[in-house]
């Protein structure tokens, strides 16, 4: 199985995105996801859409808006908001996760490999076969 971060921005404009790919994909839906975390002081948060794997090919994206949301924990923001609906309207609960920041890794890659590695460990997707 390939499991694979898809980045679609920072949540910005592009969190609409996210929400439409959780909408069409509503039959593929596993989770959604909100990493918490803390980039120079600023509480960030990034939102994740975690569809199963396609049959056939077990290829399986997490589409992902990176740090660019307040954490609402902290700040209470309409980007959250909508997400959260988002879930509730696909009668998903969002898995919250604090996780280090991405700016701690040398590459992109490392840092969604570390994800994939705290998602496996929490069961919330599947190990390599």
């Amino acid at each position: 199985m390939i499991q694979r971060f898809i980045e679609i921005g920072e949540g910005y404009s592009d969190i609409y995105e996210l929400i439409e790919i959780a909408r069409v994909n509503q039959h593929r839906m596993l989770h959604m996801a909100a990493f918490h975390t803390s980039i120079n002081g600023k509480e960030a948060t990034s939102l994740a859409v975690i569809l199963k794997p396609t049959n056939p090919g077990d290829f399986q994206p997490l589409y992902l808006c990176r740090e660019g949301i307040p954490n609402p924990n902290v700040t209470p923001n309409k980007r959250f908001d909508l997400f959260a609906e988002t879930a509730s309207s696909l009668d998903k609960e969002i898995v919250q996760l604090t996780v280090k920041p991405s700016t701690l890794f040398n590459e992109k890659e490392l840092y969604y490999q570390y994800l994939i590695g705290i998602l496996r460990l929490n069961h919330y997707i599947a190990p390599l076969q």
